[in-house]
């Protein structure tokens, strides 16, 4: 069932637990990442990056979402995941994405408020949240170029800077930067769980961590029984699909799409598991 992403990280704030953002690409992730949560009775955060496109488009990525989400007996949020600009938010919220996330998380402090104002004012008016960013979560290199250190362009959030985004923009949560980057890592990267604590018990609202994949079991535990309700997690699903592919000797294009499907599958039950994820009901 198609819900919002609101009541859904409210729960998991209440109780202690968070919720994974699987990110999707295609058709495979799609019904791989719903039957996963349908599996395990958990919900999901179903999420498209506006980066994302060139694999798919925001129409295509829409279509696929509503038909298997509405077939589906599990709470499940079609989100927006980095979009990055007014005209590609305004289109995912017309196409019936139940949240967005605005990153404008680069611009300065009163313009990212500024910015995801706007955004908040058009998508509440037709009840779909809104999750921004303050601080800045790394880029790390992309799955085929290699792996990176932890970012040094990582910017820690700061409890001021994000009660003002808070408090200025009317947002629904906050993606707060505490060490983590998006890509893979050499290592494991070292998390501000000071900074953490600072901010769950400052930020009223729900907190989200971008840049899972590779952070390391504990760290992520950690997160997610600490104050985090949402984590965002892609590169380990392409990862490790390329990893399951490598191990399957064959040469029939069913035995690969399954071979694909079930390392999404166990890579999603596993982060289910290491987020304490509780069903809804």
């Amino acid at each position: 069932m198609l819900v919002s992403t609101k009541k859904m990280l409210s729960n998991a704030k209440n109780k202690g637990f968070a919720i994974p953002s699987a990110n999707f690409i295609d058709q495979i992730s799609v019904i791989s990442h719903i039957k996963t949560a349908e599996k395990m009775n958990l919900p999901l955060i179903l999420s498209y990056a506006q980066a994302h496109s060139v694999y798919q488009s925001i129409e295509e990525a829409a279509m696929l979402g509503h038909f298997y989400i509405k077939n589906s007996n599990v709470p499940i949020a079609l989100h927006l995941d980095h979009g990055m600009d007014f005209q590609f938010i305004k289109k995912a919220i017309q196409l019936g994405f139940t949240s967005v996330m605005i990153d404008a998380s680069q611009k300065n402090l009163s313009d990212n408020i500024a910015i995801t104002k706007e955004i908040v004012d058009f998508a509440h008016k037709r009840n779909v949240a809104v999750e921004a960013e303050i601080g800045h979560v790394g880029t790390g290199m992309n799955i085929g170029q290699g792996e990176t250190d932890v970012d040094d362009n990582s910017i820690y959030t700061t409890v001021t800077e994000a009660k003002q985004l808070v408090e200025g923009s009317g947002i629904d949560s906050l993606a707060v930067s505490i060490g983590t980057a998006h890509g893979l890592y050499k290592g494991i990267p070292k998390i501000n769980f000071d900074r953490l604590k600072e901010l769950s018990q400052n930020i009223s609202i729900p907190l989200v961590l971008h840049g899972g994949s590779s952070s390391g079991d504990n760290n992520l535990e950690k997160c997610a029984l600490n104050g985090i309700t949402k984590i965002n997690i892609y590169t380990d699903f392409i990862a490790n699909a390329y990893t399951y592919l490598k191990k399957t000797d064959t040469n029939n294009y069913f035995d690969v799409k399954n071979s694909l499907s079930q390392s999404m599958s166990d890579t999603l039950a596993h982060y289910y598991k290491i987020f304490h994820t509780q069903s809804l009901s």
